[in-house]
């Protein structure tokens, strides 16, 4: 699917990167290999965990667990607790197998276009024209990936609005809605601080915990309804989008605004039925030739 989303250009130059520097990771890699079996065989083994993997007690190497229900829908999650306390061993296998989801979401996090940073209000600040030529340049990258996409949920605000509309030309046989949860705004305080731009307390306290929302609201599992894989298209802002990228990662959520994300581009997320979280891409925006990227 990411061939058919375009390919990037950092790609090419990575590949050859590898095929020069082959023998020297070879090399590496069996350093590397040599100096943990080292470090294992120097370890107290009372520190291992029981289930074999090797770092996750160690004090040099402090790792938090993934949070495998970290969206509360793993199946025992969903499960009535009395009727499974009840049940005998086979029917609680039945029971977890019916609450177990098969199919995998791809949802694709598009900000929003160039827009108008002149403007005071919310509602003026809409595309610019190189904004809405980054739109359409994105529809027509989406209608040409043979991607059959699902749903199209984007932000209340004009600009995005605005970069939907856009999209959905490209694409008029997906069916969109609106939902102002997806509106811009200050998520979390970041770490480092922004020196340039301090939202106040109340801000953080209000828009985070809207933002918060969403994320529970959007980036899941798959409902054990579900039997096909989803492709789901959701336009809105880069506050958003990089929370969203922290919270689905498990990231420190203050990390956020260490990223940054070009107009129209494009975030792709898979959740998978067993709760397992990858990231395809972040702020791909290979559809606009370089001297049309921007990053307002």
């Amino acid at each position: 699917m990411l061939r058919r989303l375009g390919t990037i250009a950092f790609g090419v130059g990575a590949a050859a990167s590898g095929l020069y520097f082959h023998d020297d990771l070879k090399i590496f890699a069996a350093t590397m290999v040599e100096k943990a079996s080292q470090v294992h065989s120097g370890l107290d083994k009372s520190i291992l965990p029981s289930d074999g993997s090797q770092y996750s007690n160690d004090p040099h190497f402090p790792i938090k667990p993934w949070d495998h229900n970290w969206d509360f829908r793993d199946p025992l999650s969903l499960i009535d607790p009395t009727l499974y306390g009840k049940a005998d061993e086979e029917t609680r296998k039945q029971m977890l197998e019916k609450a177990r989801p098969t199919a995998t979401r791809n949802i694709f996090l598009i900000r929003h276009g160039q827009y108008q940073l002149d403007k005071k209000e919310s509602s003026e600040r809409r595309l610019t024209e190189l904004g809405r030529e980054q739109a359409a340049l994105l529809g027509k990258r989406l209608s040409e990936t043979n991607v059959k996409f699902d749903t199209v949920v984007m932000s209340t605000m004009p600009r995005a609005m605005e970069t939907a509309n856009i999209i959905l030309e490209k694409l008029p046989n997906v069916q969109s809605k609106m939902d102002s949860l997806l509106e811009e705004g200050a998520p979390y305080p970041p770490e480092p601080v922004a020196y340039h731009w301090k939202p106040n307390k109340k801000k953080f306290y209000t828009e985070g915990a809207r933002i918060e929302a969403a994320f529970r609201k959007y980036i899941h599992r798959a409902s054990v309804y579900q039997k096909e894989d989803s492709n789901e298209l959701i336009v809105c802002h880069a506050n958003v989008i990089r929370y969203f990228i922290c919270r689905a990662l498990q990231f420190p959520a203050e990390g956020w605004l260490r990223m940054s994300l070009a107009n129209s581009s494009i975030t792709w997320i898979v959740v998978r039925p067993n709760g397992s979280v990858s990231i395809r891409t972040v702020g791909d925006a290979g559809h606009c030739h370089p001297h049309k990227i921007t990053f307002t």
